[in-house]
């Protein structure tokens, strides 16, 4: 058997087969959704990463990470034009270039230090996995905490593979995932035709016979749910008046039969997107006394979208308004994007592009509030845009006792392209992920009412106005996935460091690079 795996390609058939790699891997991502392409593309990355040194290494991590993105995000060039565009992905990509660096040490260090058909194919796969999700970890958190959408487990949300988020969460199911590919991988250099048929037969009779099993997400009760997306004009650029987004929403709610939310039909919460209300309701008599009137009208507390100022701080708000009590509970976004909705290193970065920069005119404060609402005695947890990413926030709501969650947002920015697609992938994995149904309200789409399964319950076609009314589940379900939230993610991550570090130390020199030792002569 051959220790050490050689490259399999010259470099510059390595680099070109990590540009492609990057197609590749967006394909099976929304709007395309061709899942199993997602599988190809990280196959192609780790072939092109075999038996390399560190420079090398790191140009084709770079590659495949800049060939990836500026596909993937490409929606974020629509309106502010390449530069904020090509500087998040190349961004993205060094952090893809560092990890290159460490799965290609891995497959250097490994096969020295474990010099066994185990190694090869027990330990490898493992460390190589890891080391992937350690890197989605680092650039999912760091800097000005992180971005983590492009995460491979993020392609899976119509696939059978879906149902293992509830076990193991996202960063689990990448895991799994790069697993899989890098097992797969191995498997020609270290067994022979036949052998590697049989595991291949094997492989595919399992997988016929064993799905994944769905986790058994339990359910007490419904709430009536109305949500509306009033399509207004709420880009950043969209040139209307002040309150043109609020009057949408509300001649849109106003359309809702009374036969849906009236008598035994009465809905128990009324919900809007994010940025919904504007001008805040907490500081604006009319549009206060607007929301008094509807939700007195539908006799529900409405959960509506905002900016809210406090102490010449901005915040994106989410408020809970009941009539004649006004804002009862209120939840400020703690995920702001950077460089999108504030600056961080404001006069660092201006410089570079004054222009882009000073188009933001003001810094929203990330918030400190719990992210649940006690909405009429169901715990409702709040999810404002970009929070749908963050791990660590799906956590908390958990925490908090959440029922459901309303994920509210605002894709008027991103136009017809496929970013809210992506977002609503996201969304539909978190219901999974926790076991609770999900409502993804958006300002222009894409709507919908998800189960804790991940099926639809209901939505509204993008780029038109609408509202979905539903009797939506009311989870009670601790699923594995968020009892050990991000412990799954430290575990893998760590497996990958920590066998990199012990096959470094437990290294020594390779067998002469043949396929098979020789046999001693007789």
């Amino acid at each position: 058997m051959q220790t050490v795996p050689r490259a399999p390609f010259p470099l510059w058939l390595a680099v070109l087969l990590a540009a492609a790699a990057g197609p590749v891997l967006d394909a099976g991502f929304p709007d395309k959704d061709w899942w199993p392409l997602t599988f190809v593309g990280i196959a192609m990355v780790l072939l092109a990463q075999r038996g390399r040194r560190a420079g090398p290494a790191f140009l084709i991590g770079w590659v495949a990470g800049e060939a990836f993105y500026l596909v993937h995000v490409s929606w974020t060039a629509l309106y502010l034009g390449p530069v904020p565009w090509v500087a998040l992905s190349t961004l993205e990509a060094l952090f893809w270039g560092v990890g290159g660096i460490l799965i290609t040490l891995a497959y250097r260090w490994v096969p020295r230090a474990f010099p066994t058909l185990l190694g090869r194919l027990g330990l490898l796969p493992v460390i190589v996995s890891g080391l992937w999700v350690l890197r989605e970890y680092v650039t999912g958190n760091w800097p000005y905490g992180g971005f983590s959408w492009g995460r491979v487990a993020e392609s899976q949300s119509q696939s059978p593979l879906a149902p293992m988020v509830a076990w193991v969460g996202i960063s689990g199911v990448s895991f799994v995932m790069v697993w899989l590919v890098a097992l797969l991988v191995e498997l020609p250099g270290a067994l022979d035709v036949r052998t590697v048929q049989r595991w291949l037969l094997a492989g595919v009779a399992v997988a016929l016979v064993f799905a994944i099993p769905a986790w058994p997400a339990t359910t007490d009760g419904t709430t009536r749910i109305a949500a509306v997306q009033g399509n207004g004009p709420a880009g950043y650029f969209d040139d209307a008046p002040v309150g043109a987004v609020f009057a949408s929403q509300v001649a849109e709610t106003l359309r809702i039969p009374s036969s849906q939310v009236s008598g035994a039909n009465k809905v128990d919460m009324v919900v809007w997107p994010e940025g919904s209300a504007l001008p805040d309701p907490t500081r604006d008599p009319d549009n206060a006394a607007i929301l008094d009137a509807l939700s007195r009208k539908f006799g529900a507390p409405f959960v509506v979208g905002t900016i809210t100022s406090r102490d010449d701080r901005f915040y994106n708000t989410s408020l809970q308004w009941v009539a004649g009590h006004g804002a009862v509970d209120y939840y400020d976004k703690k995920h702001p994007v950077p460089f999108g909705e504030y600056v961080p290193d404001r006069a660092f970065w201006r410089p570079f592009a004054p222009a882009l920069i000073d188009l933001i005119g003001r810094d929203y404060t990330p918030g400190t509030r719990d992210n649940v609402f006690d909405v009429g005695g169901v715990r409702a947890g709040i999810s404002i845009c970009f929070d749908i990413v963050d791990d660590q926030l799906l956590t908390d709501m958990m925490n908090g006792g959440a029922q459901v969650i309303l994920a509210q947002t605002n894709n008027a920015d991103f136009g017809e392209t496929d970013e809210n697609q992506q977002q609503l992938a996201i969304a539909r994995l978190r219901a999974i992920e926790a076991g609770r149904s999900l409502v993804n309200i958006s300002t222009v789409g894409s709507s919908q009412i998800i189960g804790p399964d991940g099926r639809t319950i209901s939505s509204i076609p993008p780029f038109k106005p609408g509202h979905m009314v539903a009797d939506v589940p009311l989870g009670t379900t601790t699923t594995p996935a968020t009892l050990l939230s991000r412990g799954i993610e430290f575990l893998v991550a760590g497996l990958g460091l920590f066998g990199l570090a012990a096959a470094f130390t437990g290294r020594r020199s390779p067998l002469p690079a043949t396929r098979r030792p020789l046999p001693p002569r007789r």
